[in-house]
């Protein structure tokens, strides 16, 4: 469990016989959990996986195999493979982040008997700790082996933040009530496979090749292994040594070497005494083909690996590296403890899947991070959660998920050509190259029937691509991304939007038919055989959003790029004409003074929501539910999660009036409150994304029941909401998406052409909020006191002067001016 903020025994444990030594953790940042529970355990190694932004490993304990309760997971960006697999005759070829070899195993023997694992002894004492502040996994026990001999032993685990290419591993082992001679087993294991999701475990999951193993030197041991289809070769290799309690020096300890293709291991062999401590470490390299500067991987990481210093100075180094971004990326909600720790868990883990390594990779964000197999590794459109708070700090990362996009521009115009469109059309998942990786089937757990996947149709991925990339611009006023790789996206993405909808003589609009929304239930009509929907609202208008800032594109291009992109995607004066009608004719559906999800939408059936609460318990994946009961999810007005009630989250109330406005519709605050109401009373919430959506549109009219969704979400992975979801993965669009409720939402921080503008919400949970951002370059630093908030541009760093606002009290603040600007009485 999770140790009470302010607990005063939290973060301690006494180990050892003579219970002296007394480890105490930051409350404020550690996740902990006291007994080992393997009902939990899956949970645990995903929430305590340790990852730089290059690779990431589970939080699994190294001295145990894979198996129904554990699994050693370790994963890079990159390293995808396809396979297919034969089902009911058919060939069905998916692609799949790949599971590589597990680096971590480390392994106690005494007096020649069996590995140690959790399973066969007593455990007398036992804590699994995590320290988010550096990514640190630590396990620290007590156990009884069945010879009653009772050991102690103190494991902690980093993935290194200073260097990418480094992993390391350190135990504390202590004998408390005898002697003997013990072997320790370091490996290198490739002989793993893709089984971490039920799900997929019909479909074929071996991925890797041996190539070899070999040794540099006596310490250290190296294994080679390949991606079968990508061709992609992973290298690890690891130097492995034995410290006595209060020696500077390693200790001479006996070598055996075992190797085969796919594996390597050595066994140290050692007397120790009763009472006496001794030290392993376990340091660890990791490099693949694709990365830079390398002859190729084996070289690269035996030589590093007997370069890198011992654990303490290489633990050193991350933690630093850590105390840089902590600086940068911190969020300070004093009055929220809980909050506050499970904001900083997921600062952690963003930054652990998208770090200024991953900028320098080809690499975008997968939706379930570098934690699990869960969604293949594939990235979605759940970036668009993740980017705003990156926009505000780190930038840098930002633009270069952006360009793993814009690598796969490409393959998003040949998509779309070969579907009949001009233009781009971006995949609803991509992996490797950008072709479109959506399985065409799905499997229902409930029914364990296999179901058709239309969900390749929601093209609105298309739309938050160009989002993300106005809204980097925006925050970062990056005129040479945007002119360099921006502005292509972007009107390449307009252009496919042109060419997918159609005039409408009859209604003097624009239509966009056989799309999906964001709601996944929804794939098409009830009885029809034709996929996707006709009109929805959420698409079309972020389509009329995005014909209108396509033509703003131009005009902050210069001159000389205008003229020259506009030839070199042969843009005509009839292209921007039509951008300009669609951003004033695109058809929006109405029923019952609400927007409409999709055209007919208000025909289909309501759903008893309490008789299936009743039944179900759980019903965020009605139509699982649904379809197990041989109904169509199609025919009832059931969603998913956020679909039109998304407009009102990624647009605020002026930007959203001036869309509607110019589309010639009716809008104002009642109509958003029916809407929100009406979709809220029809959503299961099956996606974690569902309660960040509503936490941010409600935080204007209702607070309350938005700080109760803001607390449901960020409890949505730590206290796995979903019922063993998370073990497979950690859902990055959740963990982004509470980092950005707290900042453009509570907070209330937009920008605004050059204005950053504050508009606070929910201040009486808010007081003494803190946290740094970066606005245009330059940094600074924002608090909320009472009924005050305070900026500060910072000296150092400071890059322009900026504009400020609060409650049209507008600023302009130089190097090391500050304001305090008075907060009108807002809702609690």
């Amino acid at each position: 469990m999770t140790a009470p903020p302010g607990d005063s025994t939290a973060g301690q444990f006494v180990s050892s016989t003579t219970r002296q030594e007394v480890r105490v953790y930051d409350p404020e940042f550690t996740l902990d959990y006291d007994g080992f529970d393997p009902d939990d355990e899956p949970l645990r190694e995903a929430l305590t996986s340790t990852g730089n932004g290059y690779f990431c490993s589970r939080g699994t304990a190294e001295w145990e195999d894979m198996g129904e309760v554990h699994y050693p997971g370790t994963y890079a960006h990159r390293c995808y493979n396809r396979e297919t697999t034969i089902m009911g005759g058919s060939p069905v070829l998916n692609e799949d982040l790949v599971n590589l070899p597990n680096w971590l195993v480390l392994k106690l023997r005494i007096d020649g008997g069996e590995a140690i694992r959790l399973a066969q002894v007593e455990i007398l004492d036992y804590r699994h700790v995590y320290d988010i502040r550096t990514a640190t996994v630590v396990r620290e026990l007590r156990f009884r082996d069945r010879h009653g001999r009772e050991t102690s032993l103190r494991s902690r685990r980093f993935v290194s933040m200073e260097h990418p290419n480094q992993g390391a591993l350190e135990w504390s082992l202590t004998p408390e009530n005898w002697s003997g001679r013990v072997e320790i087993v370091t490996a290198l294991d490739g002989r793993v496979s893709n089984r971490a999701v039920a799900r997929y475990r019909d479909l074929e999951a071996r991925h890797l090749d041996p190539v070899s193993p070999r040794t540099y030197g006596p310490e250290t041991i190296a294994l080679k292994v390949q991606i079968r289809q990508s061709d992609t070769y992973i290298a690890q290799a690891a130097r492995t040594r034995v410290f006595r309690e209060g020696s500077c020096g390693a200790m001479l300890v006996d070598r055996d070497l075992y190797q085969m293709e796919d594996y390597i291991q050595q066994v140290l062999s050692f007397d120790i005494a009763e009472g006496s401590t001794v030290r392993i470490e376990k340091m660890v390299a990791m490099f693949t083909s694709r990365d830079d500067a390398i002859t190729e991987p084996l070289a690269s990481a035996g030589r590093h690996v007997l370069r890198y210093p011992d654990f303490a100075e290489a633990y050193d180094e991350h933690v630093a590296a850590w105390d840089e971004l902590w600086d940068i990326c911190d969020i300070r909600l004093p009055r929220e403890p809980r909050a506050q720790l499970l904001l900083r868990l997921h600062v952690s883990h963003v930054l652990q899947v998208c770090s200024r390594h991953t900028a320098r990779l080809d690499a975008g964000v997968p939706a379930r991070g570098l934690n699990g197999e869960a969604y293949r590794g594939h990235v979605f459109w759940d970036e668009m959660f993740v980017y705003p708070f990156l926009n505000m700090r780190v930038p840098e990362i930002t633009k270069g998920l952006i360009l793993y996009r814009y690598r796969r521009l490409g393959e998003a115009q040949a998509a779309a050509s070969e579907a009949g469109y001009r233009g781009a059309m971006f995949p609803w998942q991509s992996g490797s190259d950008g072709t479109e990786e959506t399985q065409t089937v799905h499997l229902n757990p409930m029914s364990g029937q296999w179901d058709p996947d239309l969900s390749r149709n929601q093209r609105h991925v298309s739309a938050a691509i160009f989002y993300n990339v106005w809204h980097y611009y925006q925050a970062t006023d990056d005129v040479d991304f945007l002119a360099d790789y921006g502005a292509e996206m972007m009107l390449e993405i307009a252009r496919f939007w042109a060419s997918i909808a159609h005039y409408n003589p009859e209604r003097d609009r624009y239509e966009i038919h056989g799309v999906m929304g964001p709601d996944e239930f929804h794939e098409r009509y009830p009885g029809s055989t034709e996929a996707g929907l006709r009109n929805n609202a959420y698409t079309n208008v972020m389509v009329a959003w995005i014909s209108a800032r396509a033509l703003d594109v131009f005009e902050v291009l210069s001159k000389s790029r205008r003229t020259a992109l506009r030839a070199r995607l042969r843009v005509t004066d009839e292209e921007l004409r039509t951008w300009s009608e669609m951003s004033r004719r695109m058809f929006v559906p109405y029923h019952d003074g609400v927007i409409s999800q999709f055209e007919g939408y208000e025909d289909l059936e309501e759903l008893d929501w309490e008789h299936y609460r009743t039944k179900y318990g759980n019903i965020g994946r009605m139509d699982r539910i649904l379809r197990a009961e041989g109904r169509d999810p199609d025919a009832y007005k059931v969603a998913k999660q956020a679909d039109t009630v998304m407009l009102f989250f990624l647009f605020d109330d002026a930007e959203l009036r001036q869309v509607f406005e110019q589309l010639g519709y009716p809008y104002d605050r009642d109509l958003v409150r029916r809407t929100v109401d009406y979709y809220d009373q029809r959503t299961s919430h099956g996606s974690t994304l569902s309660h960040v959506t509503f936490a941010g549109v409600l935080a204007t009219f209702d607070p309350q029941s938005s700080w109760l969704r803001f607390k449901l979400a960020l409890e949505s992975d730590v206290s796995d909401l979903q019922g063993g979801t998370t073990k497979e993965g950690i859902h990055m669009g959740v963990m982004g998406g509470t980092l950005d409720l707290v900042q453009r939402y509570y907070v209330g921080a937009r920008a605004y052409g050059d204005v950053l503008v504050f508009r606070p919400k929910l201040v009486s949970h808010l007081d003494g909020v803190s946290f740094s951002m970066r606005y245009r370059g330059t940094p600074l630093r924002v608090r909320i006191d009472g009924d005050k908030l305070s900026v500060r541009a910072e000296t150092e760093g400071f890059r322009v002067p900026v504009q400020v606002a609060v409650d049209g009290e507008l600023v302009e603040l130089g190097a090391g001016e500050s304001h305090e600007f008075r907060l009108a009485a807002v809702p609690a």
